[in-house]
């Protein structure tokens, strides 16, 4: 006598579970734990630089999950890292930010506009992108 199984047969062209994925930031942002430090002119930069990774890191997954190409998620993740040091900056000149929220800070320095002017006298054309991603981040903040 012979049982059939009573498991359902299996359909052509299905899939198996996939794992779950890793989280891919450490792979697009190897360094992202050191840009606090790389940003800082002093030992007490390097906690709202923490800071301000933390906010960042949710925009970043965002970018990822994203059908970017690599250029522009590679644009975008530098100009990230250069806000983070014009924030920084921005702390280093006026001591009255650095008692308010961080998340308040980025928010006050990035617009539907674009972000701050840059202080190293960039290229028109890096500026250009450096706003478009700080828009991309205030429309991912707005939501």
């Amino acid at each position: 006598m012979i049982i059939k199984s009573r498991k359902p047969a299996k359909r052509p062209g299905t899939l198996a579970a996939q794992p779950q994925v890793a989280d891919p930031l450490p792979a697009f942002c190897p360094d992202l734990h050191d840009w606090p430090r790389i940003w800082s002119y002093e030992a007490r930069d390097i906690p709202p630089g923490q800071r301000i990774v933390e906010c960042f890191k949710p925009f970043l997954r965002d970018l990822l999950a994203q059908d970017l190409s690599r250029t522009t998620l590679r644009r975008h993740r530098d100009n990230v890292w250069v806000l983070g040091g014009e924030i920084i900056r921005a702390l280093q000149w006026d001591e009255a930010l650095r008692r308010r929220p961080i998340g308040r800070v980025i928010r006050d320095l990035i617009s539907n506009e674009g972000g701050p002017l840059l202080s190293h006298h960039q290229s028109e054309a890096e500026q250009h992108a450096f706003d478009a991603t700080c828009r991309k981040l205030h429309r991912f903040l707005a939501a």
